[in-house]
């Protein structure tokens, strides 16, 4: 997960939006509801209505968390979290802290480098430079949809130089030589998300050396020939956290323009156009009647209702761990937007689980809540059976209640492999990670993970996995699991 989750609104929008329904006036010439229909035999009455806004929520709630992150990355450049204009890439030369707010559960192993492509005019050449052997590092591409329809990297590619083009859905061109691979993203505004291996803080030159050779070219560029005529530039609604609320189909409405429908798509877009939404539509909440906006309101209630449980019951629960696989391209999905509503809200921008597996817990093996003001805890991994990858692994803690990352005094967020040589293994070989709000003593300190004074959330991440035994591979069903964690005080 990249900043793994998009700290979103959308979360609870509903109970504080429906008396807002039941408060409008009557129904007005100007309900998109209503103008979406010619035929009035045809027009969704309240329980359809509610039945699509329901499914539109679940179908649309990833492209819409999505929207919002392209937004406050690369066009509102007084967002806070600004990184750059599309087409140009954003090196951190940092590892994500608690003042990263805009995504939720945030990796804090791998400096990132962030870059939005816009692809109406004409493909981007993305190019790598050769890493060293031991340095993992990886290019996930994730378009509007958010479909994971590529990789470069030290799994993928393997960590050699090169040249590797992304285009956007309608691209019909050929191949230049030079070129190793072409991506074709599914909307035209897309994402590249580098992850590059960190492994001390000393290191941090070693990283930035890598991020230097990244680059991001027009094709027009890369071959040297005078650029194609830009497109005019859309009028990106502003994100606000109020409109959510209530203009959840607005922005589903501005995003789908940007992505032509998939065959698995058609069924759900041809629902949607029905209550005003899709391209050419204009879906207008304010001005829906007040038993359309009930309709809608409840029906994105239900959505919402239905995502959380599916985030809760995806995967399987492997010792108090949940153990899944739940990102992946159009074909992995296959219309299944349930569970990509679910990977999304748990963890948007994850990784395909040959690219990495993230167990993830809040609670004991019974069940009871990790809690750092109630108790102290520790994870161990007994002798020779750490996490098994072929890169590297980490566990990081965040708040249980907002998924971000804690401030604490010793500014450490996770525990990873590359700092075991600077841990204390126990007199039989087994590894303890102590989890809890207060150190646990200069003894202990080095192995300490602090914990929040509060829910504790905690995602173990496991890059390049490996595939023969042991492996957590396939996710939940493998040979190796995650320890179960316990209760120390």
């Amino acid at each position: 997960m990249v900043k793994t989750c998009r700290r979103t609104p959308l979360v609870g929008i509903v109970a504080l939006a429906l008396a807002i329904a039941f408060m409008a006036g009557c129904a007005n010439k100007k309900d998109s509801i209503s103008r979406a229909e010619k035929d009035e035999k045809n027009r969704p009455d309240f329980t359809e209505t509610r039945a699509i806004a329901e499914e539109g929520f679940i179908y649309g709630l990833p492209i819409v968390m999505n929207y919002a992150v392209m937004y406050e990355f690369s066009v509102d450049r007084n967002s806070g979290q600004f990184k750059a204009p599309f087409n140009q890439i954003s090196n951190e030369a940092r590892v994500f802290t608690y003042k990263d707010t805009t995504v939720i559960t945030p990796n804090s192993d791998t400096p990132y480098s962030m870059l939005w492509l816009d692809l109406r005019a004409e493909p981007m050449v993305l190019s790598v430079p050769k890493v060293e052997k031991r340095r993992y590092y990886s290019v996930m591409l994730c378009d509007g949809n958010t479909f994971n329809y590529g990789y470069i990297g030290s799994r993928a590619t393997g960590n050699d130089a090169g040249d590797y083009m992304v285009v956007g859905p309608n691209w019909k061109g050929e191949t230049p030589p030079g070129i190793k691979k072409v991506f074709k993203s599914t909307t035209e505004f897309s994402s590249a998300i580098f992850r590059t291996q960190l492994f001390n803080p000393k290191d941090m030159p070693g990283v930035v050396k890598v991020q230097s050779g990244y680059k991001a070219r027009p094709l027009s560029a890369f071959l040297g020939r005078p650029a194609p005529p830009a497109p005019p530039a859309p009028d990106f609604p502003p994100i606000d956290n109020e409109k959510v609320k209530t203009g959840f189909f607005e922005y589903l409405d501005f995003a789908l323009q940007f992505a032509p429908a998939g065959p698995e798509e058609q069924a759900i877009r041809a629902k949607l156009a029905r209550i005003g939404v899709g391209p050419g539509k204009t879906f207008d909440f304010k001005n829906l009647s007040a038993e359309h906006k009930a309709a809608v309101l409840l029906g994105m209630k239900d959505g919402e209702e239905k995502v959380a449980k599916a985030v809760e019951t995806a995967g399987k629960h492997v010792n108090g761990w949940n153990v899944a696989s739940v990102f992946g391209d159009r074909a992995f999905y296959n219309g299944n937007w349930l569970m990509r509503a679910a990977a999304a809200k748990a963890g948007i921008y994850g990784n395909d689980a040959a690219e990495a597996v993230y167990p993830m817990t809040k609670a004991l093996v019974g069940g009871d809540p990790l809690d750092g003001s109630k108790h102290d805890y520790a994870l161990t991994f007994p002798a020779g059976q750490l996490p098994p990858v072929d890169a590297f692994w980490s566990v990081t803690i965040y708040d249980g209640k907002t998924q971000l990352l804690i401030k604490n005094p010793i500014d450490r967020y996770l525990i990873n492999s590359p700092m075991l040589p600077g841990m204390k293994k126990n007199p039989d070989g087994s590894l303890t990670i102590y989890i809890q709000n207060k150190s646990p003593g200069a003894a202990k300190e080095a192995n300490w993970l602090p914990a929040p004074d509060g829910p504790i959330y905690l995602v173990m991440r496991l890059y390049w996995p490996k595939v023969t035994p042991p492996s957590i591979l396939p996710p939940g069903s493998g040979t190796w699991s995650p320890p179960k964690i316990t209760v120390t005080r």
